[in-house]
């Protein structure tokens, strides 16, 4: 069984920084297909970030590149995904999500087998 919760969502003005959190429990962490996607209200799913835990190659989405950065802590089985100069259309649910390897691309994130409930991203002035 594997649980994912995600954590540190919140409300920031453009150009703020928020840091999300996602805890993972379940025999899936040491060699795991991780990332994150979002969704706001009528669109689609968008893969945001991904990383591969057995090895800790990362991929963006270009709408973020430059801007957030994925990481793991493997001592506490938790994702991390750092989110700096934040943009109105950044906005959305954040979730978290993995699957057992083989990875796919950034943007199938949102078709991975387990996720979280996710966290509200919301950037405004």
């Amino acid at each position: 069984q594997v649980h994912l919760v995600e954590s540190g969502g919140g409300s920031v003005p453009p150009g703020g920084s928020l840091r999300l959190s996602c805890a993972a429990s379940g025999d899936i962490y040491s060699r795991a297909c991780m990332g994150w996607f979002r969704q706001a209200p009528g669109k689609e799913r968008e893969g945001v970030a991904s990383i591969y835990t057995g090895g800790g190659g990362t991929s963006y989405d270009p709408s973020v590149q430059g801007r957030f950065t994925i990481s793991q802590d493997r001592t506490k089985n938790t994702l991390y995904l750092q989110m700096n100069s934040l943009k109105p259309e950044d906005s959305a649910m954040y979730y978290c999500a993995a699957r057992p390897p083989p990875c796919a691309g950034v943007s199938e994130i949102g078709t991975y087998t387990y996720s979280g409930q996710g966290t509200q991203v919301t950037v405004s002035t």
